[in-house]
């Protein structure tokens, strides 16, 4: 038994170093060491051996040496493995890197960001209000009564009996924040958010846009304060060098209502393509709050006066960032979207 077990310790140890890949050694431990395999089989013969001591102490040498050669030659294996690997894996640093898209900020958002710092830093609260509207909200509260053509001018998207629509404004988030406060505190409130119109899509048009309006109601508001704001919110975002003015015009809910100019930032006022050769770009809508829609949301108009401005925008990054098609906003091409990320940088 003594001369087997040299003879196949011998053989065991001839065979591992013979090999040279895992699979092959994988398939030496099945030859030995399987449920069928040679060392296995020696086992199972303990009970039959006239000195069963003896022949377990053999059988337990003969595992050993397999064990310890084996561990050896995968650990050897392995190492070998790994090294050809990383060889064959290696990075050479001297190439020219791979550009990988990053996401950016879409300049829509960036603007409208921008403006809510501005107003916060003023003591505004930014709120928001549902987009599918009441009738109620969205023109009655405002100085729009039924039949009053400002509704054929904005044509809203109807949803039930003339009742419920998306809203074509977000002046609506006004009125419900005036009518929350009770009639007796002071509002300083933007309120930015999607509007929709029934109007053809084209480069300046579209049937869903982005609006920024604002509120501030409080005692011994005049059109100065309007006109101070505006000034703020210009030459935060067009540069400090920018002047403004205001012009006569009707809004329903604004009684002053005035259009806000910039003066050009492209040829500094002295006339360019942009600005149509006058030297001013117009930005938004404003006025003082209407006598009747303080009275619909429960301030007395006799006590309580107030400004609401309204601006665009899509039209405030048009100007800001030189984009001369709305629908740019809203496509999903990845060219624009790295065009953004370059704008945004400046």
């Amino acid at each position: 038994m003594k001369e087997k077990v040299e003879m196949l310790c011998k053989e065991i140890i001839e065979k591992i170093n013979s090999v040279s890949n895992l699979k092959d050694l994988n398939d030496l431990k099945v030859e030995y060491m399987g449920k069928k395999g040679i060392i296995t089989e020696l086992q199972s013969g303990i009970k039959d051996a006239t000195d069963k001591k003896e022949y377990g102490m053999q059988v337990n040498t003969v595992r050993t040496a397999f064990n310890e050669n084996y561990e050896e030659k995968l650990k050897q294996l392995q190492e070998e493995e790994i090294n050809k690997k990383l060889e064959s894996e290696r990075i050479d640093v001297t190439l020219p890197s791979t550009k990988i898209p990053m996401g950016a900020p879409n300049i829509l958002e960036k603007v409208i960001e921008e403006v809510e710092e501005v107003f916060m830093s003023m003591g505004y609260d930014v709120v928001d209000g549902p987009e599918i509207e009441e009738d109620r909200y969205n023109f009655e509260l405002l100085n729009i009564p039924k039949g009053h053509p400002a509704r054929d001018a904005q044509d809203t998207f109807y949803i039930e009996d003339e009742k419920i629509l998306l809203r074509s404004q977000t002046s609506p988030v006004q009125a419900r924040t005036m009518l929350a406060a009770g009639g007796d505190k002071p509002v300083r409130m933007i309120c930015p958010g999607k509007t929709y119109r029934r109007d053809a899509d084209d480069a300046t048009h579209s049937h869903q846009f982005m609006q920024i309006e604002g509120l501030l109601v409080d005692k011994n508001i005049s059109l100065s304060d309007l006109k101070g704001t505006f000034d703020v919110i210009a030459k935060k975002l067009f540069g400090e060098d920018i002047e403004t003015r205001f012009r006569p015009s009707y809004y329903q809910f604004t009684e002053p209502s005035v259009e806000t100019d910039i003066t050009c930032f492209a040829c500094k006022g002295k006339g360019c393509p942009l600005c149509k050769n006058t030297g001013w770009i117009t930005v938004s809508g404003a006025g003082m709050v209407h006598p009747n829609v303080l009275k619909n949301c429960g301030y007395d108009p006799s006590v309580w006066t107030g400004f609401a401005f309204g601006f665009g925008a899509e039209r405030l990054a048009m100007l800001k960032y030189g984009i001369n098609d709305i629908r740019t906003f809203y496509q999903t091409d990845l060219r624009e979207l790295a065009l953004f990320d370059r704008k945004g940088d400046n």
